[in-house]
């Protein structure tokens, strides 16, 4: 029971533990005055963004200035390794993405990876990573999983989620897996809607469950929540606020004894339904032990009125003060932990991306080039996930001529990190050119075509068959050019379009350059047969000389992809004008060289996890 002190609003003892359980953002690359106070009066965590990290220099300098004020605190930030990085989101990751790594289906491969990451985490003062993604990949129009999850089969998710765990703890870093119980098995976005899982408790623990449960048996640190209704399970209340799914399943029957941290509080299906401070204080009572708010609601005010929300739930009886303080008290432990294990050593030789300096986070986010790919685990897995389909062999023609057809990403993924081939491609063939389109029109299409003239034409697309206007606008392309390459960089179908289809298993740096190096060995990028490309484009952009990626791929066979659960059927593609036929009276850009300031087709939107 609370005491008279809490329940007049006067204690101390209970104001700090109300700061404990909190994991806020904030806004800018320096500590504001308001986190440094929180600080000093026992503010437990801090989630760090990409709007905070710029230089490798300047983030170690943040996160020393946040432990001075509590060197005790928890450091936490959602980096993925893969199309979900904040360390690397302006350049891109160097790293490949779960998908990618459970394609290359090598555990010990995925765990030198992770190790390679915890190490750059420690190194930048990070001793929490919202990661890995342990969900299965089981509705392929799943609009928030897709790249970040290890694949469909549970059994390799299971495999793969332990690795990466054991990997990235090795380094001192905690990791964190997500999203409790199971987001894979839904095609609606918990940022945006409340899922249903429909899963029966039998199902659940069939196909869901066992990621969690080798992540649970490796150590993991820290599970987070997401906000998803499972009806098996409680037909009220999201996992997130739900005791029967927190408390009852995840410590009684799966034995787990960390840190519940809950998914991005502010998120619309919980915040919309009871308010910041009454989700707060929901997921505390079920069971959650740190609330993750900030990624949108970042300010003084917003983590104030969490915390006084929690105070008066307290003193109103609605939240147990024993409850609270055993959350306070789990969030302690994870941070000394986390101390007792930090890393201050270089990565090991061959472990680690190249990516890393003496001096922080490497040459990519320092100088924003982007130039070094790391040559080790990285690259390997890189190159072992590739999956090349050669339906017929295109006529070189370099330099090649890239259209990208940039459809929205979810909203996980920071909307200034660059995704594509342009890069890789301009990095062994400067005079590369570029189109990037979105639902363009039949005019736009002949435009990106005509570009290309006799060169070699490469198509890029992320997870085509989620977006009706890709798959249309790719058979247009091939229907006047059936020589093109289609290069997928994000979650494939079962079809392999194209002269020659790559699958790259996700749309990070390292992949892209594992796939512009197929793409030489098949004879496809030779100097020697240079093309001029047609008349009236810019002048192409330079970009460094390419970082060599090791040793040449194997080019695998077409791997069919079987979902735990059938996908759901694609919608009818929306008829778009004949790429043969041009409104005299429209104009579009003619193709030119990447520029890295195109702006994103997404908003400037991202938060949750």
């Amino acid at each position: 029971m609370a005491s008279q002190g809490a329940r007049r609003g006067e204690s101390p003892v209970l104001a700090a533990l109300a700061d404990a359980v909190l994991q806020p953002g904030f806004v800018g690359t320096t500590l504001p005055e308001w986190v440094r106070r929180r600080l000093s009066s026992g503010l437990g965590g801090i989630a760090l963004y990409s709007r905070n990290i710029v230089t490798n220099e300047q983030v170690m300098d943040l996160t020393a200035a946040i432990r001075a004020e509590n060197p005790h605190v928890v450091i936490a930030t959602d980096e993925e390794g893969g199309d979900v990085t904040r360390l690397e989101a302006r350049t891109g990751s160097s790293r490949p993405g779960n998908l990618a790594l459970g394609a290359a289906d090598d555990p010990r491969l995925t765990g030198r990876v992770a190790r390679g990451l915890g190490l750059e985490l420690a190194r930048a003062g990070v001793n929490l990573t919202y990661a890995p993604v342990v969900d299965i990949e089981g509705d392929l129009d799943n609009p928030v999983v897709g790249t970040r999850a290890f694949g469909s089969d549970p059994a390799l998710a299971a495999r793969h989620a332990a690795a990466w765990v054991t990997g990235v703890q090795s380094a001192g870093v905690a990791a964190c897996a997500k999203h409790f119980p199971g987001h894979g098995a839904t095609s609606a976005d918990s940022h945006d809607e409340l899922p249903t899982i429909t899963y029966s408790a039998e199902d659940l623990a069939r196909l869901a469950l066992p990621p969690f449960r080798a992540a649970i048996d490796a150590g993991v640190r820290a599970v987070m929540t997401g906000h998803l209704l499972v009806p098996a399970y409680d037909r009220d209340s999201p996992a997130t606020m739900s005791s029967r799914l927190l408390v009852e399943l995840l410590r009684g029957e799966l034995g787990f004894d960390g840190l519940i941290v809950t998914d991005g509080i502010e998120m619309a299906p919980v915040s919309g339904r009871y308010g910041l401070g009454g989700a707060a204080v929901k997921a505390l009572a079920a069971g959650a032990d740190a609330i993750c708010v900030g990624g949108e609601n970042a300010s003084a005010g917003v983590v104030g009125l969490i915390r006084n929300t929690i105070m008066a739930a307290v003193m109103d009886g609605t939240l147990p003060e024993e409850r609270l303080a055993d959350a306070a008290a789990r969030v302690r432990l994870l941070a000394d932990w986390a101390h007792e294990h930090r890393r201050t050593t270089t990565p090991d030789s061959g472990t680690a991306t190249d990516t890393w300096t003496a001096t922080g986070i490497g040459t990519e986010a320092r100088t924003g080039t982007g130039a070094g790919v790391g040559t080790g685990a990285e690259s390997e897995a890189a190159r072992r996930a590739l999956r090349v389909t050669v339906n017929r062999r295109p006529r070189p023609g370099a330099p090649p001529h890239v259209i990208e057809l940039a459809s929205p990403t979810n909203l996980a993924v920071d909307p200034i990190t660059p995704w594509g081939m342009a890069d890789a491609l301009t990095s062994r063939l400067p005079a590369t050119t570029v189109t990037r389109l979105a639902e363009p029109d039949g005019h736009e299409l002949l435009r990106a075509v005509e570009a290309a003239g006799a060169r070699l034409l490469v198509v890029t697309v992320r997870t085509a068959h989620r977006h009706a206007w890709v798959p249309a606008a790719l058979d247009q392309i091939l229907a006047r050019r059936p020589d093109a390459v289609v290069v997928e960089m994000g979650t494939p179908s079962t079809a392999t379009p194209g002269a020659i289809h790559i699958a790259t298993h996700g749309a990070t740096r390292v992949c892209a350059r594992a796939a512009a190096e197929a793409l030489a060995d098949l004879g496809l990028l030779d100097p020697d047969n240079l093309l001029d490309p047609p008349a009236g484009l810019d002048p192409p952009r330079s970009l460094d000389p390419p970082t060599p990626l090791g040793p040449t791929p194997t080019l695998h066979p077409p791997t069919p992809r079987e979902p735990t659960q059938p996908a759901q059927p694609i919608q009818p593609r929306e008829p778009i004008e004949p790429i043969g036929t041009v409104d005299s009276g429209r104009t579009a850009d003619s193709a030119r060289p990447l520029d890295p300031a195109v702006p994103a087709v997404d908003p400037p939107r991202s938060f949750g996890s």
